[in-house]
């Protein structure tokens, strides 16, 4: 073999050498990158499970053991009452959580108080309940004998005769007692005779107005009549003297009873009764 022979094998030998490393080479980096590729998807895969975890505790610590524990009661409407007062009433309840809350027995339990007019108990995901009340709002006032003991009732507009909840109220400071109802004794949700409800209209209307009327009025005695119809005496605040009236008890009838009565004060104090009935004007002297 010549000596050309002999360099021509060397320097194929020498470049399949370089070809096999060189593909060698390239194999060993392909393994590599997938082998980096696998590492970046199974930490993506760990990410998105621990995130999941994550906003499944928040779920659950958020909406999900809420509501399996007692719920909170707001209410709202409240007056005379407070709240407190409510949540003495529904404490049989409030054991439940708030999947077993019964909106409807509670709304049973509160409306069954004579003072309130109207409630609405709503659930609201995940522990809130929500109650609006609306209270009766007195027109005026009468007092019941029990027992030797002198209560004060109240009477709303629809006369329904309810227990005297508040403290001192400015908005209540002018109202009317009425004497002479025939009501014995005090029974939920009672309400006066139906003869006497327009009286209770008329005086409701009469508070509406912007003038306090009944600043000057401090009792309104209801006097049966043998017919079965009634009269009314008006005891004014500042005067002791009777006034007697018909049924008809409007802005224009205390209009001209305080007008009346300015003229008997200036008569003297001997004058004890004032009557305005029939369409004329009389009084009595002592």
């Amino acid at each position: 073999m010549s000596d050309l022979s002999l360099m021509l094998d060397d320097y194929l030998d020498d470049e399949n050498a370089d070809l096999n490393e060189y593909f060698s080479t390239d194999d060993k980096n392909d393994d590599s990158d997938t082998s980096a590729d696998k590492k970046i998807k199974v930490i993506k895969v760990i990410f998105v499970i621990l995130c999941l975890v994550l906003v499944g505790e928040l779920i659950v610590y958020k909406y999900v053991l809420p509501s399996f524990s007692s719920p909170k009661i707001s209410v709202t409407g409240l007056s005379s009452y407070t709240p407190d007062d409510f949540a003495e009433k529904l404490a049989p309840l409030s054991n439940a959580n708030w999947f077993d809350f019964d909106v409807e027995q509670a709304a049973a339990v509160i409306s069954n108080d004579a003072g309130i007019d109207s409630v609405v108990v709503e659930k609201h995901f995940p522990d809130k309940i929500l109650i609006k009340v609306e209270e009766r709002k007195p027109v005026a006032m009468i007092f019941l004998m029990e027992n030797g003991i002198s209560s004060a009732l109240e009477i709303d507009r629809n006369g329904v005769i309810f227990p005297q909840h508040r403290t001192e109220n400015l908005e209540d400071s002018y109202m009317p007692v009425i004497s002479g109802l025939p009501v014995e004794y005090m029974a939920q949700g009672m309400r006066i005779p139906a003869k006497y409800r327009p009286l209770i209209e008329q005086i409701a209307r009469i508070k509406s107005l912007p003038q306090q009327y009944f600043a000057s009025v401090s009792e309104i005695c209801v006097l049966p009549k043998d017919t079965g119809n009634y009269e009314l005496a008006l005891i004014p605040s500042q005067a002791k003297v009777k006034v007697l009236t018909d049924r008809s008890l409007n802005e224009e009838a205390l209009k001209y009873m305080m007008i009346v009565l300015d003229v008997v004060n200036q008569l003297g104090s001997n004058v004890t009764e004032v009557d305005l009935r029939y369409g004329s004007v009389s009084y009595k002297t002592r």
